[in-house]
């Protein structure tokens, strides 16, 4: 059966979740694909959008609705050939329309998990619980011995799924990054015993997607969060030293700042704790734990935030929690102070924090002045020409951490997690957006 035969019947677990819908956007489109250019116009293509809750699924058509007129909007060419035939259509809007209602005939909502024994394929993105992925999936398998499973989990290894889930290698990691619509990169992670037609399939379907595929190993955390959980304990670990002396609320802005502003990332490193929710990196790193026991993976101010209920994450509307941060309109106003269990005004504690910081660089660039910048490399090394030479606390802090972001990427190729350098930093260039990846000569 190949893949136009595979998605006539689709299903995805965790549909109305920030991952899972954006997920059935890009299965809907690929489906729409194959129906909308059959010559068996009566082929019946079943998506099953599967949460726990109606309302949840309500809200979800709607998202999809407008991301199919987005996509539809982008196209417009392709989608008039694809009705050329429809002499009814005739203004640009019509057309829109005609493909936004034929792709939404297609998905079927439900909270039953019984939606999916019919199902060809299953896309899961669930939260990241094992015990809970395993219970679902020995479930679907049980009732469909012949499902191939596609899963989004960004840290549990798959073989350990497919082994205690009794799974026979149906199963394949297929990591997205937030959010999938817009997201280029795609993680592919075959366990073990991953069936070759499921890995060619995994594979033909990213391309389709016109997805940068990078393929990792089948190790806790693989490229993305092993890189980004160890970072983020770097960071974690250099604020506790630096509070000593200047306090949390102080140590926690200036490393966010340094991470932002001096190794001109998109946003500092605990504004992207914050994005992710703190809750869930907690249990990301928990999640990795037994795979690395020679390693550390906790820090015990995750564990106090949790216990004051600052999580950190996104409200439905898309809209930030607050975390590490407060935000309005996205940018950052308040910091906080885990000791005083109070949030202090951002401002206040940057003018400090600057004072700290000491000389930094005269090339006064940002991140998204480098980005698009036709000769990136260029300012890029003489940005961090000028850092190298700088005698400052903020210079050396952000060497320090450019250098172990770099030692990080390399024990992952080291370790077989990544098969190459260029995997590393493709991941981090392309899935978290930095600038630069973090194997680089700019910090030597």
């Amino acid at each position: 059966m190949n893949l136009s035969q595979k998605l006539e019947k689709v299903s995805v677990l965790g549909a109305a979740g920030k991952m899972g819908s954006g997920i059935l956007v890009l299965l809907a489109i690929e489906m729409g694909k194959y129906r909308l250019s059959s010559p068996e116009k009566s082929k019946e293509y079943v998506l099953n959008a599967i949460d726990v809750s109606n309302i949840a699924l309500y809200n979800l058509i709607e998202y999809v609705r407008k991301q199919l007129e987005k996509h539809a909007e982008k196209r417009i060419v392709e989608m008039r050939q694809l009705y050329r035939e429809r002499e009814d259509l005739v203004e640009n809007g019509e057309v829109i329309q005609e493909y936004v209602n034929d792709i939404l005939g297609m998905i079927k909502t439900s909270t039953r998990l019984e939606a999916t024994y019919d199902s060809n394929l299953v896309f899961e993105a669930i939260k990241e619980d094992k015990d809970l992925k395993i219970k679902l999936f020995s479930q679907i398998r049980d009732n469909n011995p012949n499902v191939l499973i596609l899963t989004n989990t960004s840290s549990i290894p798959i073989g350990e799924i497919d082994r205690e889930g009794g799974l026979n290698g149906q199963i394949i990691g297929f990591h997205f990054y937030n959010p999938p619509v817009v997201q280029k990169l795609l993680e592919i992670i075959k366990a073990e015993n991953t069936q070759e037609e499921l890995a060619q399939l995994a594979e033909e379907l990213a391309k389709s997607m016109r997805k940068v595929i990078v393929y990792s190993s089948d190790k806790a955390g693989f490229i993305g969060n092993g890189h980004f959980m160890r970072d983020a304990l770097y960071a974690l670990n250099k604020a506790e030293e630096l509070s000593i002396e200047m306090g949390w609320a102080k140590a926690i802005y200036m490393i966010d700042m340094i991470t932002r502003d001096l190794l001109l990332r998109p946003m500092g490193i605990f504004q992207l704790i914050d994005y992710v929710g703190i809750d869930v990196t907690r249990f990301i790193l928990q999640s990795m734990q037994p795979s690395f026991p020679d390693e550390i993976l906790e820090h015990f101010l995750l564990n106090t935030l949790m216990d004051q209920s600052v999580t950190g994450g996104q409200y439905a509307d898309g809209s930030q929690k607050d975390g590490f941060f407060k935000y309005e309109k996205g940018r950052i106003v308040e910091v906080y102070d885990p000791k005083s269990e109070e949030y202090q005004v951002a401002e206040l504690v940057k003018v400090d924090c600057l004072e700290k910081l000491g000389t930094l660089p005269g090339l006064k660039i940002n991140w998204r002045m480098v980005v698009r910048d036709a000769n990136k490399k260029e300012v890029l090394e003489k940005f961090f020409r000028q850092l190298r030479k700088l005698d400052s606390m903020g210079a050396e802090l952000a060497i320090d951490y450019g250098r172990n972001s770099g030692a990080i990427a390399k024990m992952l190729v080291d370790t077989d997690v990544a098969a190459t350098e260029q995997d590393v930093n493709t991941v981090l260039e392309t899935g978290f957006y930095h600038a630069y990846g973090p194997i680089n000569e700019y910090f030597n």
